[in-house]
């Protein structure tokens, strides 16, 4: 099982709390910074958001391969009596979106200027790392909510502050829609936890001795698994729970829309996961029908409302939803490698709907629009830019080599055996991804390049810097996917057997088994030749 004291439990330097806090110490001190000295804000940033993210390399790195349980545990009594504990893991479901938020935020502290107001806008986009991380790491309820509830006010603040013409409709739009979705979380999370005490003995709010400790009826289990499925579906998020995400996603900064993007909406992929599958398997599978179908209505309605986006950012907001719902559809299908290729999926449209919005970013700073209509040649002008953008398209739309096939390959083979005719209708999304992405491609970068169109500047050193590690990591995770996949996989198949003792499911045999056969199944493979 996902028990806290497998693998490297503990570590003598308590590196996650370090992670979650080295962000926030970062976030006061740009606070603090005098005045007459404008260039420390962004000094002491780069220098947090750096050493969080040499810390997250560092925890992948010495991450022990091939161990299902949580590791690198630090836990800490905080409220001893109801049972609340500073409680902090990284297992494989979660460890490489830790690596993807430590690896985000540098890059766009340095990448991408505010344009005004330098500090705050550091500030809270330090607050908003930390938030992210102690999401990704708490194994406490309380703590969870906590760190899931902060991370609402930084985005807030950011595309309220720094966004575009509808700022303060879309930041206030998405503020209510997420926090009315954690309202039903915060009542199933005591709910929860005072439930889950009878069979206990005691209150706690601890996740895993709550996953294999309380044994909920199957009615309470249900609405329970509920509660939190409501603030991790808005999150994601799941059709019908959509609709503030394009207008956060237009009007927010760049780097708001590349971090919204990257980790944040991850949140509500991660939560489904980590708690509505551990903690309520029975519930979970039970619903899955509901979920998958969720799934695959978000699939074709988000790539069929990107075909007909006018606004190039809009489109690929819309894109997003499309490519959510393919990870919804690997978690509920209950396979290892649905599940798996769900969990590598969430990192890779990280990068790669990270990089589209940059592109985005840099086409309205340089012809301030992002109308489709009104861009067009800019290959001809400017064909490095135009190069770098066909990359992350490609790898968007999950062209075989890059990353987005990887992930997506393993949601569809997986799906398909256990939840077939939902699989071969979410297939045609992808066919619905390569038309809306190479026909917008065909609008703004082919043709005659018209009025400024044709005064289109090319990619400039510093962006190429910003965009070098995303093209990277697209390449390499798309070539070489295994260093990714051994260590998320034990952590899936602990999930699996874990649903697998709580419920009447068992994991099928894989369609597709991906890694070396040994001798053994040659010889059986002989056999059955012999007897044909």
């Amino acid at each position: 099982m996902l028990a806290a004291e497998a693998g490297a439990a503990s570590a003598a330097f308590p590196i996650l709390t370090a992670i979650v806090l080295v962000p926030i110490v970062g976030a006061a001190l740009v606070a603090l910074t005098p005045s007459s000295r404008p260039e420390m804000p962004k000094l002491i940033a780069l220098i947090s958001a750096v050493a969080t993210a040499a810390m997250s390399i560092w925890l992948m790195a010495s991450f022990e391969t091939g161990e299902a349980g949580f590791q690198f545990v630090s836990k800490h009594t905080w409220i001893e009596p109801w049972g609340i504990s500073w409680h902090l893991g990284v297992d494989g479901i979660s460890l490489f979106l830790v690596v993807l938020t430590g690896i985000l935020f540098p890059i766009v502290i340095a990448g991408i200027d505010p344009h005004h107001d330098e500090k705050p806008y550091l500030a809270w986009m330090l607050m908003l790392q930390a938030g992210v991380m102690g999401s990704f790491l708490s194994l406490d309820l309380f703590v969870f909510f906590i760190f899931f509830e902060i991370v609402l006010v930084p985005m807030y603040f950011l595309i309220g502050g720094w966004g575009y013409e509808n700022r303060v409709y879309a930041a206030t739009k998405f503020f209510l829609y997420t926090m009315l979705g954690s309202a039903f979380m915060l009542v199933g999370l005591i709910a929860t936890v005072a439930i889950a005490s009878d069979d206990l003995g005691r209150v706690t709010f601890d996740l895993v001795e709550i996953a294999e400790g309380a044994d909920f009826a199957a009615s309470t289990g249900r609405w329970l698994f509920f509660a939190f499925a409501i603030a991790f579906a808005v999150k994601v998020p799941i059709f019908p729970l959509h609709t503030w995400l394009p207008d956060a996603h237009t009007q927010a900064p760049t780097a708001g829309s590349v971090v919204l993007a990257g980790v944040m909406l991850k949140l509500g992929t991660y939560g489904l996961l980590r708690f509505g599958l551990y903690l309520f398997p029975e519930a979970s599978y039970w619903s899955r029908s509901l979920w998958l179908t969720l799934a695959v209505v978000g699939i074709i309605y988000g790539a069929i409302a990107a075909t007909m986006q006018k606004d190039l950012k809009r489109l690929v907001a819309y894109s997003s939803v499309a490519h959510l719902g393919f990870i919804v559809l690997g978690t509920f299908a209950f396979t290892t490698q649905s599940m798996s290729g769900s969990v590598i999926q969430m990192v890779n449209h990280g990068v790669s709907t990270g990089a589209l919005f940059l592109f985005v970013g840099w086409i309205y700073e340089r012809r301030k629009t992002r109308q489709i209509a009104e861009l067009s040649g800019i290959q001809k002008v400017a064909p490095i830019f135009a190069a770098g953008f066909m990359v992350v398209m490609l790898s968007s739309i999950g062209v075989p080599g890059l990353n987005g096939f990887v992930g997506e390959f393993l949601i569809l083979t997986g799906s398909f055996l256990t939840a077939r005719w939902w699989t071969v209708v979410a297939a045609a999304g992808v066919i619905l991804a390569a038309l809306y992405l190479l026909w917008a491609y065909q609008r703004v970068f082919h043709g005659e390049p018209d009025g400024e169109n044709a005064n289109f500047p090319e990619l400039r050193w510093k962006e190429g810097l910003t965009l070098l590690p995303f093209l990277g990591l697209i390449v390499f995770m798309g070539v070489y996917p295994k260093p990714v996949l051994d260590r998320i996989e034990p952590s899936i198949d602990a999930l699996i057997s874990h649903v697998e003792a709580n419920t009447d499911y068992v994991e099928p045999e894989p369609s597709i088994v991906i890694g070396d056969h040994g001798a053994g199944d040659d010889s059986d493979d002989a056999d059955e030749g012999e007897d044909g």
